[in-house]
């Protein structure tokens, strides 16, 4: 099989992307860089994670660098800030989709782990998934932190994870945990979300790891 593997420089995706690549004859790492909402050290720790995953994982990877601070600037102009987290991962879904489908891909990986923060509530997780049709797999949905710690020790990741940059600023003060599927379809009548999405896909970068 092949997955499209949202990778981010945190520390659960790195652990998600590293065990299904135990199903996986190819994984093709999909990075949404969020500059200017995150800095140069972001994208510079994400290559970092994906240099070692390459190292600790047996199957063929690709690597998409896919530029998203349009599309969050955007959103966070026209739109209800509450949601831009949801609409974030909204729009993280449907590059993968899109890569996946270059690509031949079965399905999308996500280091979603329920609960673990305002986009990950059961609610906000299943208003994210009708963004795309592609099979999603969340392989840490159960996990507690500690154990997604423990593994990304493990691997080799967990002190890139942590390693500084500035985080993500769009994040608003007070994101909705519990979104409903109407209101974010709402919001995105306020914006060309095919757009958007088809013109960041087209710029995406494909990288040497």
């Amino acid at each position: 099989m092949k997955f499209a593997s949202l990778l981010s420089s945190g520390i659960d995706s790195p652990v998600a992307t590293y065990l299904l690549s135990k199903k996986a004859k190819e994984m093709i790492f999909v990075h949404a860089d969020g500059r200017p909402f995150t800095d140069d050290r972001e994208i510079e720790n994400f290559k970092k994670l994906a240099r070692c995953l390459k190292q600790a994982m047996s199957c063929k990877i690709k690597t998409y660098v896919v530029p998203h601070g349009e599309a969050l600037a955007v959103f966070k102009q026209n739109c209800n800030n509450r949601f831009t987290c949801v609409f974030c991962k909204r729009m993280l879904l449907r590059y993968a989709e899109k890569i996946a489908e270059r690509e031949n891909a079965d399905a999308i990986v996500m280091g979603d782990s329920l609960g673990q923060v305002a986009s990950q509530t059961l609610q906000n997780i299943c208003t994210i998934q009708q963004a795309i049709s592609i099979p999603i797999l969340r392989p840490l949905v159960g996990f507690d932190k500690e154990d997604v710690i423990k593994i990304a020790k493990e691997i080799g990741t967990y002190d890139l994870s942590i390693a500084s940059s500035d985080g993500c600023s769009a994040v608003p003060n007070k994101p909705a945990t519990m979104a409903k599927l109407e209101d974010l379809l709402a919001q995105e009548e306020e914006i060309d979300v095919n757009e958007l999405v088809n013109q960041a896909v087209k710029k995406a970068k494909l990288i040497n790891i």
